[in-house]
């Protein structure tokens, strides 16, 4: 839950540069993935939802991915190597924090269209990707990532986050 003690750390790390909760986050991140070995059976790789290369003062869901890697000493995970990221953002896009539904849904598909895959694009087809992201307020940037991942020819797209922020009704 996006609350409490969670929330404080998520918004050290992405808003104020606290760069060490990055690597808390990547050592939780695979703590997950080795106590879930079924889920993670199928999974060809894991990437995180990138942030834009400008992004002040650091990019946090990359730290989070490159401690990730770091952490898993094995290699047991399909994790990408530190600043060797599959998927990328290219170009800054509006923020969807503190806003609407219907801005979330536009900020959301104007995000997926600024994301590239690195990799050789034959890798994508037919694969299993895990999408990790920090906070799951609404779910549309997860699903318009996801959608623009299946339509390049992935096979499956699952999300994974820190964090959901409560539902309000």
């Amino acid at each position: 839950m996006y609350s409490g003690a969670l929330k404080d750390k998520i918004h050290k790390l992405k808003y104020e540069g606290k760069s060490g909760w990055a690597m808390i986050f990547g050592r939780l991140l695979v703590g997950w993935m080795e106590s879930h070995p079924e889920q993670m059976h199928d999974i060809d790789y894991v990437v995180g939802n990138p942030t834009h290369p400008g992004r002040q003062p650091l990019q946090h869901i990359e730290a989070i991915m490159d401690a990730a890697y770091t952490e898993d000493v094995t290699h047991a995970f399909p994790l990408s190597p530190p600043g060797a990221h599959r998927l990328t953002k290219t170009t800054e896009t509006p923020r969807s924090a503190n806003r609407t539904l219907e801005e979330k849904r536009a900020a959301a598909s104007a995000h997926a269209t600024a994301l590239n895959w690195t990799g050789d694009t034959d890798d994508i087809k037919g694969a299993t990707i895990l999408l990790v992201d920090d906070v799951f307020t609404s779910g549309s940037q997860l699903q318009h990532v996801a959608l623009r991942l299946r339509a390049s020819g992935a096979a499956d797209v699952q999300g994974l986050v820190l964090a959901r922020v409560p539902w309000s009704g």
